[in-house]
């Protein structure tokens, strides 16, 4: 029986190791993490961004498995959590955007001369209002 508990955990840690790995490989893939690094003009701190980004890999799949209670000024590190999520969210799905090369195709389809930045801060200001608006609603519960 304890054989078996110990091949199954190696075969679940494999298994998510992959993932996670395959992950970390579509991400770098789409350039999210050069381009971060060549926006902030901070390329003496490679090690430093890849160090965190691990780091990040790590303890986000450790708060996954586990619980951890948070006490006082849990607030606070929800919001810090949020934004910080939000903004690699943004970049995300900004990076992915660029390399599919949807939005010279978007703007072509709909004639569209100026304005594109307009359309996708508008966009972005909708799934925030929504986002509030959704917590907003679960607050007051």
């Amino acid at each position: 029986m304890f054989l078996k508990e110990i091949f199954l955990c190696f075969i679940g840690l494999s298994a998510g190791g992959i993932v996670a790995a395959g992950v970390f490989a579509f991400l770098v893939m789409i350039g999210i993490f050069p381009r971060l690094i060549g926006y902030t003009r901070t390329n003496k701190h490679i090690l430093l961004f890849e160090t965190c980004i691990i780091l990040g890999g790590i303890i986000g799949n450790v708060l996954d498995i586990y619980k951890f209670p948070i006490g006082y000024g849990g607030n606070l590190v929800m919001g810090i959590y949020g934004i910080s999520v939000g903004i690699f969210i943004g970049c995300l799905v900004m990076s992915l955007a660029e390399t599919l090369k949807a939005l010279p195709i978007f703007s072509r389809r709909i004639n569209l001369g100026v304005g594109l930045q307009y359309i996708i801060l508008s966009i972005g200001a909708g799934k925030l209002l929504g986002s509030l608006v959704f917590f907003a609603e679960r607050l007051g519960k």
